[in-house]
């Protein structure tokens, strides 16, 4: 996954051949090049990208070790399910 993103922020037709799944008519001329953002993001063992939260629990410590989108983190419903986690004694992972 790491090498085919590396290869789309390379490669122009390469971004656009992947952005066409979602924009069908784009074209080379709809695109101009820019810095890319950096985003992070968690993988799995097979090397697959984590898309949704891992909230696990480490004794008293709740960890939050993916939170693929960032406005997400300030949640009140993902807030809510962490004291829930914790007044039951259990966290997800």
């Amino acid at each position: 996954m790491g090498a085919h993103e590396m290869w789309g922020s390379l490669s122009k037709r390469a971004f656009i051949a992947s952005a066409r799944d979602f924009i069908p008519a784009l074209t080379v001329a709809d695109v101009e090049r820019a810095h890319a953002g950096v985003r992070a993001q968690a993988v799995d063992r097979d090397g697959s990208l984590v898309d949704d939260f891992r909230i696990t629990r480490l004794g008293g410590l709740v960890l939050i070790r993916n939170a693929p989108s960032p406005a997400a983190t300030s949640s009140l419903a993902i807030g809510e399910y962490i004291v829930d986690q914790l007044r039951s004694g259990v966290a997800a992972g």
